[in-house]
């Protein structure tokens, strides 16, 4: 493939991605909602400092958002190191022994929820605002991109 159909394809994709995002906005705004209600970020840091086992169920809010993220260009990969954070804080189960290394085990449950919330909410935020491709990169749309390794 040439250099310049590889930047068509990643052109088109870019737009079906913003299509996308418009398309599941009420569903991206409704998780997102989720994500920043009491039972959600909130509690779960709370959670994360109070030492409570109900930090684990983080992990359930942040592959809800994975796969919504996901779903958004099915056939394209997320980004390797979203990837890599995700199976670091999701998939756990709680034993008394991780009591001993609290940080070591819940650490990445927290960062995993977090770079989860800032992809949906920067998918709502650049759903709503654009139109069409800007000619220059807001951030947090740049992020999203990388997120489908496509800037």
């Amino acid at each position: 493939m040439s250099i310049q159909d590889r930047h068509n394809v990643e052109d088109a994709l870019r737009d079906r991605l913003l299509a996308q995002m418009k398309e599941k906005g009420e569903e991206l705004r409704d998780l997102l909602a989720k994500m920043e209600r009491h039972w959600g970020i909130e509690d779960g840091i709370y959670r994360f400092y109070h030492q409570s086992l109900k930090v684990y169920y983080a992990q359930e809010m942040t592959q809800e958002a994975v796969e919504l993220l996901q779903s958004l260009l099915p056939e394209r990969p997320l980004n390797a190191w979203f990837r890599q954070i995700v199976s670091e804080g999701t998939g756990k189960a709680f034993e008394l022994s991780h009591n001993d290394h609290w940080l070591h085990h819940t650490r990445p449950m927290v960062e995993a929820l977090f770079h989860a919330h800032y992809f949906v909410k920067m998918a709502c935020k650049y759903g709503q605002e654009l139109e069409a491709q800007p000619p220059g990169l807001p951030s947090g749309y740049a992020a999203l991109l990388y997120l489908f390794d496509l800037r």
